[in-house]
């Protein structure tokens, strides 16, 4: 591991720190040091919110970034990512149905946690299946991002007709939703996206080292011994499972998936892909720590910052990608 690598990684880490201890140290109540280890303090239930607040946003900085990352490097294409490609879009109409129809369904909270994941995950794998179907019609894989904005609208359509028709408290929640309350992530959902989160990182631990070869080329990379069908069934599992488990509880995190492998690629060599995915994991969690002391801060939803930020940085990519 290289001396410039290890001080990359310390410096970010350094950032981590100071911004997960700004997070729990802001809002509009003060606390105290004492308020985050006894239960039996007064304010031990808001503290618990910020320390679901703080690992949420974690978790979010790892999944979105790895997600990107992975579909980046398999589609070879920098502006590939779960929010382009149609991937959040689509888990955000699954949840959409969900939300709408299941208002008469009484479930404990945890199923409901469960089911919300299940949603969004189903559609975005049905998704990542037609994407990578129509993968090998279009010689140029830049059509795949234009389909990806297709589906986008598509999705968005159908949301608009649902929102229409839908009763008022259904509504009302789908669009609380949609703003990426991550104040209100509560023990057990921070425990649910744990699991899918950490299935997620399992399954794209084992495909680093194919995408290594795979980055050679398709020839090159069944010379030496990649399974490419295999490949592609755990980014498709792995991409979706991540992303769509985050915008089952956070709402659509935009852009994230695209700009931090962008940023990581410009911080250290983007063909080591192993210290890239750590770089990735690492940058993601700072992002997100920061953007969640922004929302506190300003009580701007979480996805309109996301956003904010995310377009101009697109936007430069693509103006210097065209230079």
């Amino acid at each position: 591991m290289s001396k410039s690598f290890k001080i990359t990684v310390i410096f970010i880490v350094i950032g981590i720190l100071i911004s997960i201890a700004v997070n729990l140290n802001i809002g509009f109540m003060n606390l105290s040091f004492s308020d985050f280890f006894s239960s039996n303090s007064g304010h031990s239930q808001i503290a618990q919110l910020r320390i679901n607040r703080v690992l949420v946003m974690m978790l979010a900085g790892i999944s979105i970034p790895t997600s990107g990352f992975l579909l980046q490097e398999y589609f070879q294409n920098p502006l590939a990512g779960p929010s382009v490609l149609g991937i959040t879009s689509v888990a955000s109409l699954s949840v959409a149905f969900y939300i709408f129809f299941s208002k008469d369904v009484i479930l404990p909270e945890f199923l409901q946690n469960s089911f919300l994941s299940f949603s969004a995950i189903a559609g975005s794998l049905g998704l990542m299946f037609i994407l990578l179907a129509f993968s090998g019609r279009f010689q140029d894989k830049s059509f795949l991002i234009i389909f990806g904005f297709l589906i986008s609208a598509l999705a968005g359509a159908v949301v608009s007709i649902l929102q229409f028709y839908a009763e008022n408290q259904s509504l009302k929640n789908y669009i609380l939703w949609s703003f990426g309350a991550n104040s209100q992530v509560s023990t057990n959902q921070v425990m649910v996206l744990s699991g899918f989160v950490l299935i997620g990182l399992l399954l794209s631990f084992k495909t680093i080292k194919p995408l290594i070869g795979n980055s050679l080329g398709t020839a090159y990379a069944q010379s030496l011994g990649v399974n490419l069908k295999q490949l592609k069934f755990f980014i498709i599992i792995a991409s979706s499972l991540l992303s769509a488990s985050v915008t089952a509880f956070l709402g659509p995190i935009l852009f994230i998936g695209i700009v931090v492998p962008h940023f990581c690629r410009m911080l250290f060599n983007p063909a080591k892909l192993w210290q890239q995915w750590i770089l990735n994991m690492l940058l993601g969690i700072l992002i997100m720590e920061f953007f969640s002391i922004l929302s506190e801060s300003t009580q701007f939803p979480l996805n309109v910052i996301t956003s904010l930020f995310g377009i101009p940085v697109i936007l430069t990519m693509m103006l210097s990608k065209n230079k």
